[in-house]
């Protein structure tokens, strides 16, 4: 009988290895799931506790032009000023439901002389793709305006805007753009304006709180590290059979899971697998 002698060699060795290695591999990517979760349940929380709070003047919220803390995402502020009819802007791929487009930002004066840039909404493409048909008017003279605050965009490596259009809510530069002293730390997407223009563009949606699949899938990650040395039992021990094929105890083991197998009903896959054979024949 040879035993299990042949387990303890470099070639399980370098097996147990790699199991070991793959479920490291697999707790961390659990992990990273997990992480994921809580950022999306944050990101969720923070939806619940701002976006339907009191509108508050923009200098309770933001007392200065740098002004904004990650906490503040979604708090409703209150705007009065005039917007800048010459001076706006269109933000490339914006998608809604699906459907690209762009977003119309409109920098808004307001009455101390600083600028705050607002999100007006979403406009389609046009039949050219490069421009929308049309973009709704801005009200003239002075309006009272809602909205959602929103952190400044990073910019991203290898985008840039086209026909004067951006490819990002980058607020420094927009200040460039601009020319005035401009809000950088946070712009805003409408809620609400008062007197309101006959049409405007389509407001953005309120996010959708949806916690995904991440708990999931971190339970699935750690069942495929459990799978591993599951695995590797599996094939030890067909190898301890093959191995040990002529010692008497395993071939009455062999003989006793050959009896079982036959007498157990056959399932309807082997029935089908036996007429495909006979078949062939």
């Amino acid at each position: 009988m040879n035993g299990w002698r042949f387990a303890v060699s470099r070639r399980w060795f370098g097996y147990l290895a790699l199991a070991v290695v793959f479920s490291i591999v697999c707790v961390g990517l659990s992990n990273w799931q997990v992480n994921r979760l809580k950022e999306t349940t944050a990101a969720n929380d923070l939806v619940d506790r701002n976006y339907a709070s009191a509108p508050r003047a923009v200098k309770a919220v933001l007392p200065t032009l740098t002004s904004f803390r990650a906490s503040q995402q979604w708090v409703q502020v209150r705007l009065t000023g005039r917007y800048l009819r010459d001076e706006q802007m269109l933000v490339r791929n914006r998608p809604l439901n699906g459907q690209p487009g762009f977003e119309v930002l409109n920098p808004l004066l307001l009455d101390d002389g600083t600028v705050f840039v607002v999100d007006r909404g979403y406009v389609p493409v046009g039949n050219k793709h490069d421009a929308p048909d049309s973009i709704p008017e801005p009200r003239s003279g002075t309006v009272s305006v809602v909205v959602h605050l929103q952190a400044s965009e990073p910019v991203l490596a290898g985008r840039s805007g086209a026909n004067g259009q951006l490819a990002t809510i980058h607020l420094p530069e927009l200040a460039k753009l601009v020319d005035r002293p401009t809000y950088t730390g946070a712009y805003g997407l409408m809620v609400s304006e008062t007197p309101a223009a006959k049409t405007r563009p389509a407001a953005m949606p309120k996010p959708v709180l949806d916690e995904g699949l991440h708990i999931s899938y971190a339970i699935q990650w750690v069942l495929f590290g459990v799978m591993a040395f599951l695995g590797l039992g599996y094939a030890i021990r067909q190898e301890y059979r093959m191995r040990n094929a002529d010692d008497p105890e395993e071939r009455e083991r062999s003989d006793e899971r050959a009896r079982r197998k036959a007498e157990r009903p056959r399932t309807d896959d082997e029935i089908e697998d036996e007429i495909l054979e006979s078949s062939r024949r």
